[in-house]
């Protein structure tokens, strides 16, 4: 009888602690299923922010592109010449990062002037687009060519071109020298840049946002301009 007694206890013993290893098993699972659960709520929250980040550039996009048409402080091919830092335009390219970023759009944010790291030269003074939501949009927007001037005089040598009508923006990758669709080129007749297609200036708007917990983006876009 004591015999017995004893192999029950044993019993029960047992599934003692297979009960605990089961329920350690069941609340390691549980926390570890929570932690992917958070994970997964920042992961959404952060490309949703992304996403409004993207949304408002692309509005800001519009924004500074009013400049460039009738009326507008950067009209003419005589303003564009020429830098105008009130509204952090570049009349020549900027140097950039490995990514295609000026570096003057690197610089701290803190500061509220862009100056170009490599020269020193303040690039613009216009202040960030306040978008609200807590979302900032510093940027900057610079003519593809090699230094200031009329681009009608710097020419292909020293700007680069796109050719089609005069875009109101979007990305362009294919860009080449206007004599390359001369006559000249072709084959016809003529010199210098005699027969070319029509051929627009290339000028790239680069944006760096600051959005909610932290979250920071870069958003860029190149179109052709302009008539006059």
């Amino acid at each position: 009888m004591t015999m017995k007694h004893a192999h029950l206890r044993n019993q029960r013993g047992v599934v003692l602690i297979t009960t605990l290893l089961i329920l350690v098993v069941m609340l390691i699972g549980a926390v570890a299923l929570v932690r992917s659960f958070d994970t997964s709520m920042v992961t959404a929250g952060n490309l949703s922010f992304k996403r409004d980040l993207a949304q408002q550039s692309e509005l800001a996009v519009e924004t500074i592109l009013r400049d460039f048409r009738t009326a507008g402080p950067l009209a003419t091919r005589a303003l564009r010449g020429a830098d105008d830092q009130a509204r952090n335009y570049s009349a020549r390219v900027l140097a950039a990062n490995a990514q295609g970023i000026p570096l003057a759009l690197l610089s701290d944010p803190a500061t509220p002037t862009l100056t170009d790291p490599q020269t020193s030269l303040v690039i613009g003074t216009a202040s960030e687009i306040a978008v609200g939501r807590g979302i900032r949009l510093r940027y900057v927007v610079d003519r593809q060519c090699s230094e200031p001037g009329d681009d009608s005089t710097l020419g292909a040598e020293r700007c680069t071109l796109v050719e089609g009508g005069a875009p109101r923006g979007g990305s362009y990758s294919q860009s080449q020298r206007a004599e390359q669709r001369s006559a000249v080129a072709t084959g016809g007749s003529g010199a210098g840049l005699a027969g070319a297609a029509p051929q627009y200036v290339v000028y790239r708007v680069s944006i760096r946002a600051f959005g909610p917990r932290g979250t920071e983006s870069f958003f860029q876009t190149t179109y052709g301009c302009c008539d006059d």
